[in-house]
């Protein structure tokens, strides 16, 4: 049996889950989520916990299970406590700043970009090098981010361009580093 299939979703203090249907609704402080869920699982909501089970031992019904439960955790945690993908900006003249709810980047080109980031998610900008991208659905967060990060990937030769925090970028020696 799926080690994380089999685990229950712990639900904390002021979530609400709902299930009706195949479709679960869970709202808490930071928002709420809806999602329909794969017929073939069965979800149920007991008191302070969600439990999900599988129907056999094929190979679909397996990975559809796990996968079942790391989405009505995602939810779970989204409305409870949110995420968060935060980006740095790497390059001299590179900068970011909020215009409204829009994101004005200025990485290089010839002509600002403006991006709009989708319902659900706020852009923060703490200083001109970072951006902050926080909201209750880690699809959609993790998705901005990309989108956000698309936009100028940073370059193995100088390092320049938009970075997760913390990632790792490979260096490669230029031309006249070959002897």
């Amino acid at each position: 049996m799926s080690r994380i299939g089999r685990q229950p979703v712990e639900i904390p203090g002021g979530v609400e889950v709902r299930l009706e249907g195949n479709r679960l609704a869970v709202k808490g402080p930071r928002g709420e989520l809806v999602r329909d869920l794969h017929p073939a699982m069965r979800v149920r909501v007991e008191e302070g916990a969600v439990r999900v089970e599988r129907p056999d031992d094929t190979g679909p019904s397996r990975s559809l299970h796990g996968l079942t439960r790391t989405l009505i955790a995602n939810m779970v945690e989204g409305v409870s406590k949110g995420f968060e993908k935060a980006l740095e900006l790497q390059g001299v003249g590179y900068r970011a700043a909020k215009s409204g709810s829009r994101l004005v980047l200025t990485v290089g080109y010839s002509h600002p970009v403006e991006m709009t980031p989708p319902e659900g998610v706020t852009v923060e900008v703490p200083a001109p090098g970072t951006i902050l991208v926080r909201g209750a659905n880690k699809e959609a967060v993790g998705e901005f981010a990309a989108k956000v990060r698309s936009v100028r990937p940073p370059e193995p030769y100088k390092g320049k361009g938009i970075r997760y925090r913390g990632e790792q970028v490979r260096r490669k020696v230029g031309k006249t580093g070959k002897k």
